[in-house]
């Protein structure tokens, strides 16, 4: 389903005639370079308009909504042309809603479309969760077939096959079922790694399958499903994403808001929060104290807690901080939707980082340890200061005095 983010600045706003700035641009791109003050003077300029703006709020105040009301403004130009003219620009577009009409109508079966293939793949998702929480096995054909893509295994895969199997066998874990903490590791493979802290890691190895269904309005959500754990009560955790009811420009479906289930946490097992002991003495009794201060700490789980947007009635403008969290917010949620729950197993192997931008072309072979690189340096800055220090004394490089001993 295609949909783009929603920053609530104007985003249905197309270029147009009525909103085109009044002055043409230069046409040469070779005009004289202005003037451009130095260094000094630009800071003097920005230091004498921050003091004028801190000083007057309400000019500040003023400036902005007159920039705002200059967006979508006309400009002058349709209204200059003649009136046969200004007739065929209606004409254009009353042609254009039609297009727009075709356009949300293509989205809405590309949608329709989207689920009922859903519906095909979702017995196939429920074969995956029997299988990772050992409910049951994989069929002689699937096996079969998953063999089939693998790669030939070198002597060094056939080794630690074999080592692995002979640890297995030592721990007791051959009979073991399913497959262990495979949620975390395809998570960990995926765009969602940087949210996972190692905290977070004991929590999500409960973490048993994860899911997604379709809203009957534009939208959708997603679930998590956990085993008994020490962290919270909650069996299932789940994330809806919301789409606003209106097509935006293009026919496309523009994100609204999210809302994230809340999180029953067990005694002293937030992940969210961390707590900080300090001993505090009474300046009169002398007498001291514990005092635990909780205070917020970066975790997966905030995942459950998105940003909210402001409303419709809200006058002030989102923040560039707030837009930026909404928007990662919103891509984590499309990558689990669309990356993550279909290609599951790619994820937990890795082979799915090879399909990702800029990973194509990775060669092992054109990286190296940065502690490598870094003694290199310090061997070359030794080198240097030795040949300073020689040059210093007036004296030949060693490599020469070595050439003359051989004459």
């Amino acid at each position: 389903m295609s949909a783009i983010p929603n920053n609530r600045r104007g985003a249905d706003v197309a270029p147009t005639p009525q909103n085109t700035p009044a002055n043409n641009a230069p046409i040469s791109s070779r005009a004289q370079a202005p003037n451009i003050p130095d260094i000094s003077e630009e800071d003097f300029d920005r230091a004498a308009a921050a003091s004028i703006f801190a000083q007057n709020p309400k000019l500040v105040s003023m400036m902005q909504s007159k920039l705002q009301g200059l967006v979508g403004r006309s400009s002058g130009y349709v209204e200059s042309l003649p009136a046969p003219v200004r007739k065929r620009v209606a004409g254009l577009k009353g042609v254009q809603k039609e297009h727009s009409k075709l356009e949300a109508e293509f989205q809405e079966e590309v949608l329709a479309l989207e689920k009922k293939f859903f519906a095909k793949f979702t017995p196939l998702y429920e074969r995956r969760a029997k299988i990772v929480t050992g409910q049951s096995e994989p069929s002689e054909e699937d096996i079969k077939a998953g063999e089939e893509d693998e790669e030939e295994d070198d002597e060094e895969s056939e080794n630690a096959k074999a080592e692995a199997d002979k640890k297995a066998e030592a721990d007791g874990t051959t009979g073991q079922k399913g497959i262990p903490e495979f949620w975390l590791s395809a998570m960990k493979n995926s765009s969602l790694a940087e949210t996972i802290t190692d905290r977070d890691e004991e929590a999500l190895k409960q973490l048993t399958d994860l899911r997604m269904e379709y809203l009957d309005r534009p939208g959708f959500r997603l679930i998590f499903e956990f085993a008994e754990n020490e962290f919270f009560s909650n069996k299932t955790l789940s994330k809806t994403y919301f789409y606003q009811e209106e097509n935006g420009y293009g026919g496309d479906f523009i994100y609204d808001h999210a809302e994230g289930d809340k999180i029953d946490w067990k005694s002293g097992k937030d992940l969210t929060v961390k707590v900080e002991s300090k001993k505090q003495r009474n300046k009169n009794t002398k007498q001291t104290r514990i005092v635990k201060k909780t205070i917020p700490t970066p975790s997966f789980f905030d995942f459950f807690n998105p940003a909210k947007p402001p409303g419709d009635d809200d006058e002030e403008e989102i923040d560039e901080d707030l837009e930026a969290k909404l928007e990662l917010d919103y891509q984590l949620g499309e990558d689990i939707k669309e990356k993550l729950i279909p290609r599951a197993i790619d994820w937990f192997t890795g082979e799915a980082l090879q399909y990702e931008p800029g990973m194509e072309d990775f060669d092992e072979d054109e990286f190296e340890d940065e502690d490598d690189e870094d003694d290199d340096d310090e061997e070359r800055d030794e080198d240097d200061e030795e040949e300073d220090e020689d040059e210093e004394d007036g004296s030949k490089p060693k490599q020469e005095a070595a050439e003359c001993k051989q004459s």
